[in-house]
């Protein structure tokens, strides 16, 4: 044993002396670069010889030395400054991590907490854990609610419904009670679509001093039967507001006018949203309006003024869909994702129904500070341009009128049966539609023609004519498409298409056409 300690003590002794001698050659290294007095010994043996070239060169060289060394010493303490933030970096990190982890089991703390609660308090209404409406978590916040605590016989009425005593929905609340005691207008079924037509212009001129030409009054009512759709636009000035504006006072069921604001970029500004931070629905006076009318068999108008001062395929896309729609059972709208028991009775699992008896009206002006209008748009709706002043006259006096929806579809109806347009417009028209085709690489389109089908009837039963009819869904809805065309290469094009007309439809039977293919020639 003795002969292994004085063996491992040996081993051990010339180990340690190896590690001495590393230590002791790096300290003796770093005494002779720094021995100052060494080197003052040899500049002053060496010194005595030297020329003027000799001190010079002996002076930089000197000088170089020292800034090596001090750049050199610059860049260790930078280094070492360095590495300390990046250490002191690593420790904020954990400790933020560490943070987050203590946040988090807190949150898991007061969750398992919470449900322990709730359990307790099912417990004590004698419910099971877990029934139909008692989930709350992504119901919009809301405690579920089954009744006063300690209430008996408090049931969970339907799977899928937030059981709750909030009102999200406080505008439509009040429409369902406005209506619970509701009694109809009595509505005049005798009137016809001319007479409409001249009561309302006498109207407008005696009670409103406003002056519609009766052409104007056709277009509208005859647009009111074609879509669900209508853009008045032209110059300000011209009666494009008071239009709807007095038509609702005429019906005596006010216009709903929602002025477009250039900020508008979906449909929330239009129809609302739910607050997720008060739990209550922003209703807007459209989405009123709408719901309102589920109730009503009046005729009810909703202004868009100033529509294309923002883009209106953002605000109002979902609702150029759904006016799209064939069958108008499918006309919803989905407003919130989720029903509370506290809903407004006509508001089925979170969709609102778009009543027939509801009407858009925009107004647009064309300038600097407004888009315009897509073919999207212009496709789906009936444009009207009011593009002039209108000339006072003498009117008796007129009242108001009780028009019901029911009546005027069925007048429309009755327009549609007797004054289909003719077999031998129709087939001018298809003419027309293969030489637009050939000429100029433009197609009608089946949805215009099934306008076209509905809007002339209705105009002629109004007091106008046929060919006044067809030739303003030309001008608006089909020369209209021209706009998007190379029209300065196509002037000839457009000459032969006048000619064509005249030659098709009569001379001076196409005036609006005409006028409005005349107007291209000069402005490309």
């Amino acid at each position: 044993m003795n002969e292994f300690l004085k063996w491992f003590f040996a081993f051990i002794s010339e180990m340690l002396k190896g590690f001495g001698y590393i230590f002791s050659g790096i300290g003796k290294g770093f005494a002779q670069i720094f021995d100052i007095k060494n080197y003052i010994e040899i500049f002053k043996t060496y010194s005595t010889n030297f020329g003027a070239v000799g001190w010079i060169l002996a002076i930089l060289s000197i000088i170089i030395v020292v800034a090596i060394y001090v750049l050199i010493a610059f860049i260790i303490v930078l280094l070492i400054r360095k590495y300390i933030r990046f250490r002191h970096s690593i420790v904020s990190n954990e400790d933020l991590l560490e943070e987050i982890a203590n946040l988090q089991r807190q949150v898991l703390k007061m969750t398992k907490e919470k449900d322990e609660i709730m359990a307790m308090k099912v417990a004590q209404m004698g419910l099971p854990v877990g029934a139909a409406g008692l989930s709350y978590a992504g119901q919009g916040g809301a405690m579920p609610y089954t009744g006063a605590e300690g209430e008996e016989g408090a049931q969970v009425v339907e799977e899928g419904v937030v059981q709750t005593a909030d009102k999200r929905f406080s505008r439509l609340l009040e429409v369902d009670a406005f209506y619970r005691n509701y009694t109809p207008p009595e509505y005049n079924n005798d009137i016809n679509l001319e007479q409409i037509c001249e009561m309302y212009r006498n109207f407008a001129c005696s009670k409103m001093h406003l002056y519609y030409d009766i052409k104007t009054i056709r277009l509208f009512i005859a647009g009111m039967a074609s879509t669900k759709l209508i853009i008045l636009q032209g110059i300000s000035g011209t009666g494009k507001t008071s239009l709807p504006y007095s038509f609702g006072k005429f019906l005596q069921n006010d216009t709903t006018i929602a002025s477009v604001q250039p900020s508008w970029r979906d449909r929330t500004e239009l129809f609302g949203y739910f607050n997720e931070f008060t739990k209550n629905f922003n209703e807007t006076e459209v989405l009123r309006r709408i719901y309102s009318s589920s109730y009503n068999n009046d005729v009810n108008l909703i202004l868009l003024d100033e529509m294309n001062i923002a883009r209106v395929e953002y605000y109002f896309a979902e609702m150029l869909s759904i006016l799209e729609m064939p069958n108008a059972d499918e006309w919803e709208l989905d407003i919130v994702p989720n029903v509370w028991s506290t809903d407004p009775i006509h508001l089925d699992k979170g969709k609102i129904r778009i009543p027939q008896n509801v009407w858009y009206i925009g107004t647009a002006n064309n300038d600097d500070s407004t888009y315009a209008i897509s073919d999207k748009v212009y496709d789906r709706a009936q444009p009207i341009n009011l593009d002039a002043k209108g000339i006072a006259f003498d009117a008796p006096e007129t009242g108001t009128l009780n028009l019901g929806y029911d009546h005027l579809q069925s007048l429309f109806d009755k327009a549609f049966e007797t004054y289909p347009i003719s077999q031998e417009n129709l087939r001018k028209i298809q003419q027309l539609d293969l030489w637009v085709i050939e000429k100029l690489r433009v197609a009608f389109g089946n949805r215009i023609l099934k306008q076209m089908g509905l809007f002339v009837p209705v105009y002629v039963a109004c007091g106008g004519e046929e060919l006044e009819g067809i030739d303003y869904v030309l001008a608006t809805k089909i020369f209209r498409k021209f706009e998007s065309l190379n029209l300065a290469m196509l002037r000839d094009e457009l000459r032969e298409l006048v000619v064509y007309m005249n030659k098709s439809f009569g001379k001076n039977k196409m005036n609006e056409s005409i006028a409005y293919l005349e107007r291209l020639q000069k402005l490309f």
